[in-house]
This record gives C-alpha cells, structure tokens and sequence, in this order.
C-alpha cells in the first residue's frame, strides 16, 4: 500500500493527471436561509403539493428545529413526513430502519428528502434516497470486501441538506458514511449519486448546539481544512484511464488551497467565540461559513491519515467523530506528515497565526502543533488524547493501527507520506496525551 500513488484509481493511465475538476450542490446560505427551503425545493423542479420525507433527530425535534423545517413546507403546501430516529454515527442497521419506513409508506420513495442535522443525520438521508433509487440495501453499494461494490447509477429525487453544526461537510460531500458493527469498522458509500443537490446552511439552526458539541464538529471542519491544504497535488497523481474513474477525492488544486486557506482563518479566530458564547451569531456564521469552506477543500482534495485513523477509534468506543479528529490530528496530520512538505507546514503555521520568524520549516511545524494543542485547551471541552477521550492504552493500539491499514485504504492513499502499519501504531500512541495537566 504505502508504494501506491495516494488517490490514483485503480484503473489508470502511467502518466500524470493533467485534468481537476469540482463538483457541488446548490448552495444557499445565510441568516435565515431555512425559511427559502420551499423556493430551493421549486427551483430543483419539485412540484407544489408533492409529498417528501425530513430526516432528522428526536433532539433537533425537542430543539424546534424540526417544526420549524415542516412548519414552512407545510405552510408552502407541500405534504411532508418527518423520520426522527436517527442515530449518532449510523450504523447500516440504523439506515436501513429509515429505509423501511420509506419502502413502508410509499410505492416509489418520496418526491423529495431533506436532511436536517449533523453529520450522521444527513449521511442517513443520502444513503437512504439513493438505495431507494437504486433497490437493494446499503451494503450493497459499499466497497469489497466488507459490501459488494456494486456502483450508483441513480440520484433519485431531490435532495436538500441544512446542517446544524458547523463541521461535517457532510451536506456537499459524495460519501456517505456508516458503520458496520459485526465488522467493527466505518465504512463510506462513495458516489456522486450520493451527494445532495442543494444545501441550505442557515447559523440560526447552530445556535442550539452546546458548548462542547460547537469544538468538537468545529475540530472536525478544521481537520478537512489542513488535511485538504496538505495532501497530494491533483497533479501529482495518476491519470485515470476514463474521465469517469477519477475518483471523488483528486488531490489538491489553486481552487481548494484558496478554500483551505480562509478556511482556516474563519474557524481558527472564531471558534472560542462560539464555544464561548454560544449566542454569538456572527461567530456561529463565521464558523458554518468556515465549515463550508473546509469541506470544500478537504472532501475535494482529500482527507487523509487522521480521518483514516479516526474511523477505527470511533467505531469501536462510540466516540464522536469530531473529538476523535481533534485528539488525533497534533500527531498525525500535523507531526508526521509535516516531514512530507516541511515548508508547507511552515505556510501552514503562519495561516493559524504563529510568528514564524527566524524558525526553520521544522521548528515551524512544532510550533504549529503547539498552537493547535492550545486552542483545543482554550476550548475547556476537548480530551487531553486518546485515553482521556476513551480509556484507549498501548495494549490497544496493535489492533487499531492493523485495523488503520487494513479497512481504510480509500483514505490512506490520500496521505501526503507513506505509511506502514507500525508508523501507524507509533502515531496512535503519540496521541494518547498531547498535555498533561
């Protein structure tokens, strides 16, 4: 594995990628952008009356949120059920419940979907339109060997997203992602059938969102940013043999360094604000806009070693995803992978605000890293490592670097440095305390 070029597919040409290209959804956003869902709806060809199903949680129903999102459809006239069982980090059993409920209440599936969530919500409402497209079940359309690989061929009706965090990207990503308990692993579906075709990010729907939830899905959008401002360039990979192999993460462009970059700047300079006071609504726009951006730039690049090393961690002690990245990302994206591009990681550290002058692109990189421990410290609701955050100790880490390399290629090859199963082990136990108090 570690000899293959990161993110090249598997049926290529032996000569570089000269071609990068972008795919997005509609995007509107804005104070109060929920209230112009129905005109979303109308405008991606949903006629008046037509009936669809919300896809939420029983928290964002306790919040408001949720009445809120069908109160306005309803008043727009169109007929709308609401699906309310969700479950943090999904797992295939979980989806495949709010499928039933679709198959159980419609001949075809609905008109239209709408997410209204975090993460997991809205990985739920794209995995269910398009296995209801497509027939089957999701394993169906997971990856070999763990599901049958089977490819989307159908979007299925519209589908519009309105995340209520700030840090998932999951409302423009092509994955979706689920986990797989008799396997303990997280595995995604990974198409551009997956991908919604609107996304509504309106601040006032994250204005509910707790303290300690606001650092942790603000670690994770910070994550996809340096990830996706230090992997491959698209150039340096390899040509897939037709324009439609190319795989969904392609590596690094002047489109998605520009994204990383502000990216960066809004979510690290915003961020203790919002965890803070969380009332601060210019913070929570800056913040969502920050996520956007990041998403942007690292679900197009491609997230890389930390995300491959959080999904194993999260599948098997239930961890948030978000805190996962956050404990992970000091030794990994930023200590091992700084050898990879030392002056980038220099660049790297000047976009978070240290003084780098005089320092070395080495000393640059320590330094960045102890900047992005602090933050996380400032934040007062983060765990110190991986034994904080789970109990996880260095009898564990054998089984969590072989399940790394083993179950999380897709993401690996995006890695900027090669990696080996024992490099993996030593970065897990660098992460089981990045302080001490």
């Amino acid at each position: 594995m570690s000899g293959d070029r990161s993110v090249s597919p598997d049926r290529h040409e032996l000569t570089p990628e000269t071609v990068w290209h972008i795919d997005m959804p509609e995007i509107r956003f804005g104070r109060d952008a929920a209230d112009e869902l129905a005109f979303q709806l109308r405008d991606l060809g949903v006629p008046d009356g037509a009936g669809g199903l919300l896809v939420t949680d029983e928290g964002l129903v306790s919040a408001g949120h949720a009445d809120r999102v069908a109160g306005h459809l309803d008043e727009a006239g169109f007929a709308v059920d609401v699906y309310e069982d969700c479950e943090r980090e999904p797992s295939i059993g979980a989806v495949e419940d709010c499928i039933d409920l679709v198959n159980a209440e419609t001949e075809d599936g609905y008109d239209f979907y709408v997410g209204l969530g975090g993460g997991s919500v809205l990985d739920t409402a794209k995995t269910t339109r398009a296995v209801v497209a497509n027939g089957g079940e999701p394993l169906d359309y997971v990856a070999a060997p763990t599901g049958e690989g089977e490819p989307l061929t159908e979007a299925g009706p519209p589908l519009v997203l309105l995340p209520t965090t700030a840090g998932t990207g999951s409302e423009i990503s092509p994955v979706a992602i689920l986990s797989v308990p008799d396997e303990q692993i997280k595995e995604g579906i990974s198409s551009n059938h997956v991908r919604a075709d609107a996304a509504v990010l309106d601040p006032t729907l994250t204005t509910t969102l707790p303290p300690e939830q606001t650092a942790k899905t603000a670690m994770d959008a910070l994550g996809h940013a340096i990830e996706g401002y230090t992997t491959h360039e698209y150039d340096s990979l390899l040509r897939a043999s037709d324009p439609g192999d190319r795989p969904v993460y392609g590596g690094r462009t002047p489109l998605t360094e520009m994204f990383s970059e502000k990216a960066i700047e809004l979510l690290s300079t915003n961020v203790r604000k919002a965890v803070h006071n969380g009332d601060d609504l210019e913070a929570r726009e800056n913040m969502l806009l920050g996520a956007l951006f990041g998403a942007i730039s690292g679900l197009t690049a491609g997230a890389s070693l930390c995300h491959a090393m959080a999904y194993p961690v999260g599948n098997r002690y239930h961890t948030y995803h978000g805190e996962t990245i956050a404990v992970l990302t000091p030794a990994s994206t930023i200590e091992y992978n700084a050898a990879s591009d030392p002056e980038r990681f220099a660049d790297l550290a000047e976009l978070f605000g240290v003084d780098t002058t005089g320092l070395s692109n080495a000393a640059a990189a320590a330094a960045l890293k102890d900047e992005y421990v602090q933050l996380q410290r400032d934040l007062g609701v983060l765990p110190s490592g991986l034994t904080e955050l789970a109990g996880i100790t260095a009898e564990d880490l054998d089984w969590l670097a072989a399940q790394t390399v083993d179950t999380q290629e897709r993401l690996l090859r995006c890695n900027p440095r090669p990696v080996t199963e024992a490099a993996v082990r030593d970065v897990f136990e660098a992460a089981l305390h990045n302080w001490q108090e």
